[in-house]
């Protein structure tokens, strides 16, 4: 089996050829047609072609949103409960301050650097994920992600 690339914030995003290009392309190029049959030749089965093209379009899309809103959630409660584990006191009851956002962001940085870089987060109100994850110095790689 061939190792992973380690994983850095320059290649942590996740992107599966056959699912953003192919698939996409496949689903674009099937909505494009039955709309081009429908102005040709309006019938029932050329509307109804057309709303099963935009219901496909409509799945894809949500496919993958569903897909995420889990992975945040999961994401959420392993932070928490790992912040739990290495934050001080003082820290540890601010956890319910962090947002959805800066925990994925968060997720990354290891357990030695985390509790400086909670504080450094919740102190100067830092919301953006490509700050936080540019902060972080010891990468910790997740290859587990929808």
């Amino acid at each position: 089996m061939a190792e992973k690339v380690p994983q850095t914030y320059a290649n942590h995003a996740r992107y599966v050829p056959a699912y953003h290009l192919v698939a996409f392309f496949l689903v674009f190029v099937n909505l494009v047609f039955t709309l081009v049959q429908i102005f040709r030749g309006p019938s029932l089965s050329t509307v109804m072609a057309a709303l099963a093209a935009m219901a496909l379009v409509l799945v894809w899309l949500y496919e993958r949103v569903f897909a995420i809103s889990v992975q945040d959630r999961v994401i959420r409660l392993e932070m928490q409960l790992r912040l739990q584990r290495v934050l001080p006191d003082d820290l540890r009851k601010r956890i319910g301050e962090i947002t959805r956002g800066q925990f994925i962001a968060l997720r990354f940085a290891s357990d030695a650097e985390l509790p400086a870089l909670v504080r450094k987060v919740l102190e100067e109100k830092i919301t953006d994920q490509k700050q936080i994850k540019m902060a972080v110095k010891d990468w910790q790689a997740d290859y587990l992600r929808a």
